[in-house]
This record gives structure tokens, C-alpha cells and sequence, in this order.
């Protein structure tokens, strides 16, 4: 396989002759008190106390943040919202309702509204018994808020959300919130598939025709939430953009929402193919696919706000560790540098003056990319981890059809 065009990354730079990842950036975020906003409504404040706690892996109160939640929400919103804690899944319309003082059809209305037009909560049930609860900035309301299957269908709000999103994402507040360790990581990336394809180590969750079988009909595909974003943003790398899958019940939800398209498993395969042709990785969850629904994109290391979290800001990928890592051979490499172009997580650098390599074994994520980069002169090639352990199923939050 061959990548069809050339492709750049903006946090890979060739510095005199040294080919690897830019700089980190420093860190920005200026945490503050919701006694620092004393003009803002207090509706609107108790909203940020939530999306900025430790549960949701939140910034904490900050300018980007109380920017971003007043477009989000309008004070009416916003006044329903807040009784939505992080961790209670019980409330419903009825309940809000009461608290608030307010009609129930009144209470309803928004409820339904922020949940499936706005899609910034989530709700679950029919619409009588309805429960409602919050969900992360990111990853959560980011994703939700952004699915779509065509650009066009965003609105100026949408365009709005992304940028204020993008200027919270810059204060770097995702780096260091505390992530997960590796081991106990609910996402993993996959090689490019014809890299493992002969491999007799493969088992069949590393290959995605039989990753994505075992969910029959449901199946659907939408644009990446982050190259929507970096395409308004104008930064989008030019590479695919309907890539992001999901799985299971909640794609059905999904394609009935119109926030999805569905496919058949030979052209989701097909669409995988070419994304890894132009250097795109393919994530999945570690979820067992007779008891949840799923969800899988194809990134790239210059608009993936996961990989920029770890190449823009040094955080630690909360990643399960990869099966299959790069080997290099000395006595075959020409010291070109093309694997350090191709590497989306800024693992490799290569030092075309001095004819040195690097890897970074703690970026890596085993997908392959600088093996296809190199294919000309073989200097790297794909190993099994030894003694590696399978990752055990998760549950995906018993979430189905939403």
C-alpha cells in the first residue's frame, strides 16, 4: 500500500536537518473561581462547576471555559442544566421539573432539546420516563455536538462551538487531567491492516474486517469531530473526513438521528483502507460487541485532539499499550527521514545530517505507519510486543440505542 498523496503534519518540523516533533507547548490555562464572574448569571455558573469538575475531567473554571458554556447553553438551558450532577442518570424531566418550579411539558421541551438537537446531554428511555445526565466536554459533548454526515448541515452555532472549543483546547487543559493508566485504557490502535494481515500472531480484534462483523447491519460512518473542527478553524490537513464509526445500537440511533450514514461492512472497509493510505490510524474501544455499542475513527497526528494532546502539550497517552512496535534495522536505513514524516505521534527522529534514529517508545502506538512510509528500503519492520497481554472487554456504560 502506498500513501495516494503526500500528507504533512504541522507538529512534525525539519529543523536543520533533524526531522521529529516540534516543540511542546506550555501550558496556558488560568484557573479561576466562579467568584471571579460576578456580571455572569448564576445559572451559567453552576453549569461550569459542573463541566469543570474532576469527575468530568474538566479545565476547572477558566475564561475558555464560561466563554464556551454561555454559547452552549442559553440561560433558560442553563437553568435546567444545572441540576444535571456529574454521576447522578436518574433525572428525569418530572423530577427537574419540580425543582425548577416549571411545568413538566416546559422542563421536556428543553431537556429534549439539549439532548437531541443540540446534543450536548444525554438522554435515555422513552420520552415519558426519560432520564437525563451530563456527559464530558471531551470525550462526550464534543463528539455528540459535532457528528454529522456533511458539513453543510452545521449551523453558524456549530461553527461557534468548535472555535471556542478549539481556544479552551489551546490553554492545553487536557494535558496532565489525570487520564487513565495505559493498562487500564478503554481505546487502542490498530497497525495498518496489511502489515499484520499474514501475521500469525494476529488475532481477529486486530483486524478490522472481523473487529467490525460481529456487528451485522449496524454500522455507520460520519466526518471526524476534529477535522470538522480544524477545517473551520482552517487547518484541516486535507486528509479523509468520513472516517468515525460507530457500532451496535447507538449506530442505529445515530443513522435514525441523521447523525450517521449507514454502510455495509465492504465499503466501511473500504473507506478504512483509503484513510490508512493517507496515513490515518484507526482507534477502536476495547468493548465486547454482543453486550455494547461501539465506536472507531481513523486519526491523524495534526488535527486528532488526542494525539495533539500528547504532541503539542507532552501528555502522557492514556493508550493501551500496542501489540506490535516498529524494529529498526540499522545496516537498511538510508537515514531519509520519510518515517519521521509519516509518524502521527512524533515517535521517530531522524537526523539526515548525522545519519541518526530515534524512537520514542512511550509516544509509540504500534499502527505502522513509518514501516509503509519506509517500504522501499525495509530499514523498519513489525514485531509482536512479547508476553503481551490482551486487553480485557469494558463495558462502553451499558449505553445503547441514545
Amino acid at each position: 500500500m502506498q500513501n495516494k498523496q503526500s500528507f504533512t503534519n504541522r507538529f512534525i518540523q525539519n529543523k536543520d536537518g533533524v526531522i521529529g516533533p516540534v516543540e511542546p507547548k506550555l501550558k496556558t490555562l488560568v484557573r479561576k473561581s466562579a467568584g471571579d464572574y460576578p456580571g455572569i448569571p448564576r445559572a451559567y455558573l453552576d453549569v461550569a462547576e459542573v463541566y469543570a469538575s474532576k469527575k468530568l475531567r474538566g479545565p476547572g473554571i477558566c475564561d475558555e471555559l464560561m466563554e464556551l458554556i454561555q454559547h452552549m447553553f442559553t440561560e433558560e438551558e442553563a437553568m435546567v442544566c444545572r441540576h444535571l450532577k456529574p454521576g447522578v442518570m436518574d433525572l428525569t424531566a418530572a423530577a427537574i421539573a419540580e425543582r425548577e418550579h416549571r411545568p413538566v411539558d416546559e422542563i421536556r421541551e428543553i431537556l429534549e432539546r439539549l439532548s437531541k438537537e443540540k446534543r450536548i446531554i444525554m438522554g435515555m428511555g422513552p420520552k415519558d420516563r426519560c432520564v437525563y445526565f451530563t456527559i464530558p466536554l471531551v470525550p462526550g459533548a464534543f463528539e455528540t455536538v459535532l457528528a454529522h454526515t456533511s458539513m453543510e448541515h452545521l449551523t453558524p452555532w456549530h461553527h461557534r462551538f468548535a472555535e471556542l472549543f478549539e481556544k479552551l483546547f489551546d490553554t492545553g487543559f487536557t494535558a496532565g487531567r489525570g487520564e487513565a493508566p495505559a493498562e487500564k485504557s478503554v481505546i487502542r490502535y490498530l497497525p495498518v491492516g496489511h502489515l499484520i494481515k499474514t501475521n500469525q500472531v494476529a488475532l481477529p480484534a486486530d483486524k478490522l474486517e472481523e473487529m467490525y462483523e460481529p456487528f451485522g447491519k449496524s454500522l455507520g460512518v460520519t466526518l471526524c469531530q476534529c477535522r470538522i473542527t480544524t477545517d473551520i478553524m482552517g487547518q484541516n490537513c486535507g486528509r479523509p473526513m468520513e472516517v468515525c464509526t460507530v457500532m451496535g445500537p447507538m449506530a442505529e440511533g445515530s443513522i435514525r438521528d441523521g447523525r450517521a450514514r449507514r454502510v455495509e461492512l465492504k465499503e466501511l472497509i473500504d473507506i478504512k483502507i483509503e484513510a490508512e493510505a493517507s496515513g490515518l490510524v484507526t482507534w477502536t474501544m476495547n468493548v465486547d460487541p454482543t453486550k455494547s455499542s461501539s465506536t472507531s475513527c481513523s486519526c491523524c497526528g495534526c488535527c486528532c485532539h488526542y494525539m495533539r494532546g500528547v504532541s503539542e502539550f507532552s501528555m502522557p497517552a492514556a493508550i493501551y499499550p500496542p501489540k506490535f512496535l516498529p524494529v529498526y534495522h540499522s545496516n537498511k536505513c538510508s537515514n531519509c527521514g520519510k518515517c519521521a514524516l509519516a509518524c502521527p505521534m512524533g515517535a521517530i527522529t531522524v537526523n539526515v545530517k548525522a545519519k541518526t534514529f530515534q524512537h520514542n517508545k512511550e509516544r509509540c502506538i504500534g499502527c505502522g505507519q513509518c514501516v509503509v512510509a519506509c517500504s522501499k528500503d525495509n530499514a523498519l519492520g513489525m514485531d509482536a510486543v512479547p508476553n503481551y497481554k490482551e486487553p480485557v472487554y469494558m463495558g462502553f456504560g451499558g449505553i445503547g440505542e441514545l
